[in-house]
């Protein structure tokens, strides 16, 4: 049995973790557990939302798999803390370990990305490169058992890759037709190729330009 832990913290950003999760849940012979610092409902970054943790993050020592999210709370576990702590002894035995959104800047802030090839949002480029990583502007990154997955929905298709890894490119395919995963946005959600005024509006409201990363 393979074990994906995604860990959970206050003000996490909810499709970061769900999103993937969907995907993941798919693998055979997978056991997905949602960890936190204590069993229990951990809010999400809106506080509309909370998704159980039922496994505090001692209960999970040795993953598989670790699936990092994002969210507004970021900047409390970039540090120290017990996932900080948590995630530093847990990756030594992982077969992947994983992040979505600015969920890298948690990994990065561990040391676990130092020289490594990532990616996160958009806007929290320039503090992962400031972190010890080689920031890039892609989907996903591939970087030995580092997978990276830029903002929020990302953490779909970086799930998708890494599905074909672990199993194979049929069984990603079969996950993502389950999920009916075809997306057909109706603007461009691309920072690089969207209007620069639609851009420059993003930035001016980002809690990365407001130097406020909590």
């Amino acid at each position: 049995m393979m074990q994906i832990v995604i860990p959970l913290f206050d003000r996490f950003a909810p499709l970061d973790a769900i999103g993937p999760y969907q995907v993941l849940k798919l693998l055979p012979d997978a056991e997905i557990v949602f960890a936190a610092t204590r069993p229990g409902p951990v809010a999400d970054e809106g506080g509309a939302f909370a998704q159980h943790a039922r496994a505090a993050f001692g209960d999970v020592p040795h993953p598989d798999v670790i699936l990092v999210p994002g969210g507004a709370g970021q900047a409390g576990h970039m540090t120290g803390g017990p996932l900080r702590d948590w995630l530093i002894e847990a990756d030594k035995t992982s077969t992947w370990t994983t992040s979505v959104c600015t969920g890298a800047l948690i990994l990065a802030g561990a040391g676990l990305l130092d020289g490594r090839e990532a990616t996160t949002y958009w806007l929290a480029l320039d503090e992962l490169a400031r972190l010890g990583a080689k920031p890039r502007k892609e989907r996903y990154v591939f970087d030995g058992k580092y997978v990276t997955a830029a903002g929020v929905s990302a953490g779909i298709d970086m799930a998708l890759a890494l599905v074909a890894k672990i199993a194979d490119p049929g069984t990603a395919r079969r996950c993502q037709l389950a999920i009916e995963y075809d997306p057909k946005p109706p603007f461009d959600g691309d920072p690089y190729t969207a209007p620069q005024a639609l851009v420059d509006a993003v930035r001016a409201g980002s809690r990365f330009e407001r130097q406020d990363p909590a």
